[in-house]
């Protein structure tokens, strides 16, 4: 005769509970210890808590999921395809949870960077060697770098072409936040073939040195730096350190270049500086990002590398 609805198995009725995923752990443990008496030592409870968390899990289910008594412990076949149900939960469980923490450590994705010409022969290569933790993180990760002037960076920023940019600070932009990497030396230099350039020290003087020409930068300086260029006789100017560079080694004009973009030129005996005591300024070069912005796991990774340490001097 068929059961009426009131006596029919209602199977897994409701959500999956945290004391469901208990008790399913109890059975599988069951299973692969072959009864109640192994499971003991492996779970660390007692038999006759083994046998409430069966019997609860039975009622759950409302299937009969093994035999135990006289004769031994054994599986029913309901009980061997609820064991292989269990074991591909466990595993999804596993993986999911495998997936989740992957997200916090493998970074996909671009990182489009702005920067000021002339900062890789910084000595202390704090760019360099962020970029290079980042491609260790990530190395699916695609690193853009554009070299354009300081003020297309912070507008690129801004607007949310450049995801962040390094770049020397004139004045602080109030929709964007700024990480402190450098202060780049400055020195007053002229070239091999300038009438300067073999005059004794003492025969230099800050007069003798504004009578000559002078390359002034196109780029926003702060007033303190532009206070330098005022008594020059500035009769040529470049929008970047290059073309300051290329302008000084004519043996024509003065011009101010940071100390480790010079050095190649001093070593060689092509550039000297002038009163580098009194005739020198420093540089703030900071990194920036957009206040504000989406959250970006990419830039987020390469902005703490590159606040993980001190800024240099």
């Amino acid at each position: 005769m068929p059961s009426s609805p009131s006596n029919r198995p209602t199977g897994l009725s409701g959500r999956l509970a945290d004391t469901d995923i208990r008790l399913l752990k109890i059975f599988r443990a069951v299973v692969e210890c072959g009864g109640f008496t192994n499971a003991e030592v492996e779970l660390n409870i007692s038999r006759t808590a083994i046998s409430i968390a069966m019997g609860d899990l039975e009622q759950r289910l409302s299937l009969k999921l093994c035999h135990r008594g006289r004769s031994g412990f054994s599986m029913t076949d309901q009980g061997n395809e609820v064991y292989q149900a269990t074991l591909q939960l466990f595993s999804a469980l596993e993986n999911f949870r495998t997936q989740v923490n992957s997200i916090h450590q493998q970074l996909k994705g671009e990182l489009n960077i702005g920067i000021t010409d002339n900062l890789v022969t910084m000595p202390k290569m704090k760019i360099t060697t962020a970029l290079s933790n980042l491609k260790q993180r990530g190395p699916e990760v695609k690193i853009n770098i554009r070299m354009i002037p300081p003020a297309e960076i912070e507008m690129g920023v801004l607007d949310g072409r450049l995801h962040t940019g390094v770049i020397p600070v004139s004045k602080n932009l109030p929709g964007l936040d700024y990480i402190s990497l450098y202060n780049e030396q400055s020195h007053l230099y002229c070239s091999n073939a300038h009438p300067l350039f073999n005059l004794d020290e003492s025969e230099l003087s800050h007069e003798l040195i504004e009578q000559h020409d002078a390359v002034l930068p196109a780029y926003a300086q702060s007033a303190s730096i532009r206070s330098q260029y005022l008594k020059f006789n500035s009769t040529a100017s470049a929008t970047d350190r290059e073309g300051i560079a290329f302008l000084i080694l004519t043996g024509n004009y003065l011009g101010y270049l940071p100390t480790h973009f010079a050095e190649r030129w001093l070593l060689k005996g092509q550039l000297r500086a002038l009163l580098p005591k009194s005739l020198n300024f420093k540089t703030p070069i900071a990194a920036i990002s957009r206040k504000g912005a989406a959250s970006n796991l990419v830039l987020n990774c390469y902005l703490e590398q590159l606040d993980s340490t001190t800024p240099a001097h």
